[in-house]
Parts: C-alpha cells; sequence; structure tokens
C-alpha cells in the first residue's frame, strides 16, 4: 500500500510538471530502469549496455522474443572444416554514415572486442575462439578457430560491427561524446544527457524493415515508482522492471497494458574465491582475516543453506520468479533436470560451519545493486537476515546503483555480492565459460568470474563441451560440468526472475526471455 500510495504521488507531481505528456505521432519514449555504463558497443556485456548499443549498431545474428538465432548481418555461415567456418555477409548494407559495410569491418570489430580497457563486462569470452578472421572478399569471412567450437555463431555473432575506419586507438570517449557512433541499425545516435536520457532518430537508409518510429528517447528511471509514475502520466510510453509488489497498479486500465515473460536470467550470489584476505571479511569481533573462509566448500554450502530461496520468491518478488539450483532454464542446453535448488536448512548450515572451524560464525559485508532487476535492495536486506539467522555477523548490507556496482564488482572490490547472468544462446556454455571457468585473459575463460572461482576438475568437464558438434552430447556434458561447479557451490543460484513490461494505449511490447527493452520489440498498436 505505502509503495502505491508513492507511486500515485508521484503521478500528481508528474502530470503537474508534464501535462498529459502527449508524444508526437511516430514517436516513442521508453522508461528504462538501469542507465549503460559507455556508448561504445564493445564495452561491455551486461545487458543495460546491450540495451542501448542495439538500437544503433548490429551484429551478424540476432535473437528474436523467444532466444531464436536469425540471421542479421550474416546471411549464412557453414563449418568447412572443424577449425574453419565461412560466413557470407548481407550485400548493400551501409553504415549511417553511408560508407559500405564489408567483411573486413567485422574482422575490425572482432578484432576490438578481445581487449577494451576497464571493462565490466568483457567480450573477450565471446570471441576467444577465433584464431584469425580472414577477408575472403567484400561480403565472405573465414574465421580460423583454435579449437572446434560447434557455436562459433552464438559466441562471434553476437559482437556489434562497427566500421574500420574508426582505427586502433577508437576508445569509450570516442563513442560516448558521439563522434564514433556509426552503426548500420534501424535508428541513428542523436544525443545522450548522461543519468538523463539517450535519444535516436530513424535510419532512412535502413537495409530491413521500416523504422517504426520517428524518434525515439530513451529515459533512465531507476526509481520503479517514477517509471510507473511517467507511463501513467504520458511521459512515457513503455516502462519496463516493474516491481511484482507494484503489477495491481496497472492491471485493469483501459490505457496500459501488461506484458510478462519467464526470463533466462539467473539471479546469483558470488564469493570472493580467489585470494587469502578479501575486503569485507571480519571475524567476529570486525577485524579483518588472513584467511578467507568463502575458500572452502563447507562455508559455501552453509551460506547456501541458510537462504530461504522459496520464500524469497513468495514474499520478496510476490511470486514473481522461481528458485533454482543451476544456471540455465529448462528447454536449454545444459540444463538438468536432477539439479534442485539447495534445500533450506540452517541446523545443516551450523553443522558444516562448525566442521569448517566457525562455530561462532564470520563477519562479513553484504553488496548489491539497487536498480538492476525488481527488488534487488530487498532482496539483499532478505538475505542480509538470512545469513544473520544462519549464525553470521553481518556486519553491513551495502547496495549502490548498477553503473557504480558493476565496475566494482569486476574490479574486486567485494566479498560476497549478488550478480546476475542472462543466459541469450542456445545452451549454457556461454554463461559456463564466462562466469565459472577460471578466471584467464590470455584464453578468455572467466572473463565475468568476478569472485575467481577455479576448479580444474569443472574446467576439464567444460573444455570437451565446448567442442562437441552434437546437439545432445554436448547438453550431457555441459550438465555434468554444471553438476560439478553447483555441488562445489562456485556460486549460489536462487531464482530465474518473471519481468513486466507496461504500454500505454497504441504500443505493444514483445515480452522476451532476453529481458531486452529495445526499440525492435516495441511496435505501434494497430
Amino acid at each position: 500500500m505505502r509503495r502505491l500510495f508513492a507511486l500515485l504521488t508521484l503521478l500528481s507531481a508528474t502530470a503537474v510538471v508534464t501535462g498529459t505528456g502527449t508524444a508526437q505521432a511516430g514517436d516513442l519514449r521508453m522508461g528504462r530502469a538501469t542507465e549503460h555504463g559507455s556508448l561504445d558497443p564493445h564495452y561491455s556485456d551486461l545487458g543495460s549496455d546491450v540495451a542501448t548499443a542495439e538500437n544503433m549498431f548490429e551484429s551478424m545474428i540476432h535473437y528474436d522474443a523467444k532466444l531464436t538465432l536469425k540471421p542479421s548481418l550474416a546471411v549464412s555461415w557453414k563449418s568447412i572444416d572443424p577449425l574453419t567456418w565461412d560466413i557470407e555477409l548481407r550485400a548493400g548494407v551501409k553504415f549511417h554514415d553511408g560508407s559500405p559495410m564489408t567483411a573486413a569491418d567485422v574482422a575490425y570489430s572482432l578484432n576490438r572486442a578481445r581487449d577494451i580497457p576497464n571493462s565490466p563486462g568483457p567480450l573477450s569470452s565471446f570471441v576467444r575462439p577465433v584464431k584469425q578472421a580472414e577477408v575472403v572478399g567484400p561480403t565472405t569471412l573465414r574465421i580460423h578457430t583454435v579449437n572446434p567450437t560447434p557455436l562459433l555463431m552464438d559466441m562471434i555473432g553476437r559482437i556489434f560491427v562497427i566500421p574500420a575506419k574508426l582505427g586502433a586507438t577508437v576508445a569509450n570517449e570516442d563513442f560516448n561524446a558521439g563522434r564514433a557512433m556509426i552503426g548500420t541499425g534501424a535508428y541513428r545516435f542523436k544525443s545522450s544527457a548522461p543519468g538523463d536520457n539517450v535519444v535516436w532518430t530513424a535510419n532512412p537508409a535502413y537495409w530491413g524493415e521500416k523504422p517504426a518510429f520517428e524518434t525515439v528517447t530513451a529515459k533512465f528511471l531507476s526509481n520503479p515508482a517514477s517509471r510507473g509514475a511517467a507511463l501513467l502520466s504520458g511521459s512515457v510510453d513503455v516502462i519496463e522492471q516493474i516491481p511484482p509488489a507494484d503489477i495491481g497498479v496497472f492491471q485493469n486500465r483501459q490505457d496500459v497494458k501488461l506484458f510478462d515473460m519467464v526470463s533466462t536470467r539467473v539471479i546469483y550470489i558470488a564469493m570472493d574465491q580467489g585470494r587469502d584476505e578479501s575486503p569485507f571479511i571480519t571475524d567476529k569481533d570486525g577485524k579483518p582475516m588472513t584467511v578467507n573462509p568463502l575458500r572452502d566448500r563447507r562455508v559455501r554450502l552453509a551460506l547456501s543453506k541458510t537462504i530461504n530461496r522459496q520464500a524469497i520468491v513468495e514474499r520478496v518478488l510476490s511470486g514473481a520468479g522461481e528458485p533454482t539450483g543451476q544456471i540455465v532454464p529448462e528447454g536449454m542446453g545444459g540444463h538438468d533436470p536432477a539439479l534442485k535448488p539447495m534445500a533450506f536448512d540452517p541446523a545443516g548450515a551450523k553443522k558444516l560451519l562448525a566442521e569448517a572451524g566457525y562455530p561462532d560464525g564470520f563477519g562479513l559485508t553484504f553488496h548489491s545493486s539497487n536498480n538492476r532487476f525488481p527488488n534487488d535492495s530487498q532482496l539483499a536486506q532478505a538475505l542480509g537476515q538470512m545469513f544473520t539467522r544462519g549464525g553470521i555477523k553481518v556486519n553491513g548490507v551495502e547496495v549502490v546503483p548498477y553503473n557504480v556496482y558493476a565496475p566494482a564488482a569486476t574490479q574486486r572490490k567485494y566479498s560476497m555480492f549478488i550478480f546476475s547472468y542472462g543466459s541469450v544462446a542456445s545452451s549454457s556454455l556461454n554463461g559456463l565459460t564466462g562466469v565459472l571457468a577460471t578466471y584467464d585473459a590470455a584464453k578468455g575463460t572467466g572473463s565475468l568470474n568476478r569472485a575467481r572461482y577455479s576448479n580444474t576438475a569443472f574446467d576439464d568437464a567444460l573444455r570437451p563441451a565446448s567442442a562437441e558438434f552434437d546437439p545432445a552430447k554436448r547438453g550431457a556434458l555441459l550438465a555434468t560440468a554444471t553438476r560439478i561447479a553447483m555441488e562445489d557451490a562456485g556460486i549460489l543460484p536462487l531464482y530465474w526472475q518473471r519481468l513486466y513490461w507496461a504500454a500505454r494505449k497504441g504500443f505493444t511490447v514483445d515480452a522476451n526471455r532476453g529481458e531486452a527493452t529495445t526499440i525492435h520489440f516495441v511496435h505501434p498498436a494497430h
């Protein structure tokens, strides 16, 4: 009730300031929860960055609302032999500056994505199999791989293509300043106001279907009540990430429609396992420890047993989630139906802590974002309480905006923290390789492994899966690797989330498993 009152109060205030906020015909205004970290399309694979980039830039493939892989800048691809692929690109595609898109631009983009400084979500894991990108002709690219890579297009096909003429020195600041914002997409970059909005205009020379809107504005509204008020007042036409508790505000209205989908995004807890002294681990008296208890499997399992996942889904998420014990849901390659969520077992947790030498627990500060996904702050507080009841001294629960939080997590500034991974692919391979494989910058593995989990048995089990061309055999190998990591409590999976969008009358949204709030998933209602 308090959230509803706050939303309606904000609605009144917004209406006073903006009036009806009616958009011009052909325009679209989206209310997004999270701002990108950079306009550079190779900066990060984090959802907020991709949601901005894919409105302007395109890759060789794209995914529809059900995560089915579709051709985009590439029209066909085939494996010549286990280490060689030929990719035929779409002819006649032009960049926003009028120059033609060629195989040389794709090769340049693949090479550039290998190493972007200070990325909070590096793309290196997607291009790691590429030994050489050979330009055979204007629209033909030959990829030589280091190892057999049956899911190559699931990986390199996602890299956004930019013109090679930008050169080797083009940097993050060139994109953020607008100088390098040259893509092939249906919309062109117009302007950006950091912390507030990004504006695009239709690309009249687009190779594909005519853009549905003339001008599109993405407004960054991190507060859920503010997003809801903006929609109901007419300040925006579409919003994302509606908290489950606020769903009732938008139901049964003639001017607003809800759209929802269970996503592939797994919300999990990461635990610092790569060093003996972790920044937010203390003894019971608050003094730093020289031995990191999170490196002990028994401690990690104990922490998992203190979590009541079903209660989180029911009470924190109002049912908008599904408890999980693994990284991908049913229907994706590598899902193991035998892997169930860890049972809530406080007594078992305390027993394991005692066996590990911590009968009185230890101290930790728990970290989370506060605007990445619905109720992330509430989730962090609930988990802090559960850890406390399980015998851990929680020194604090700290939450910060995602554009600050994600880089800090990547820089290993936290000890135990909430993160998420959305699998936009046909199997768990990319997620396992990025989140749980041993971090190796040269090999491109573990690029999203912010906790530096490392397990040789898991790495050995994952390796043959990445080289298996038969989907059934690959799925079985991925399931085996997943079991090893989950039984070792490499991460603590919590749930897959159900996502909600809302749109004003005159607009529809393709609710999608990839959770994107991008222009091509929004349509004028007919």
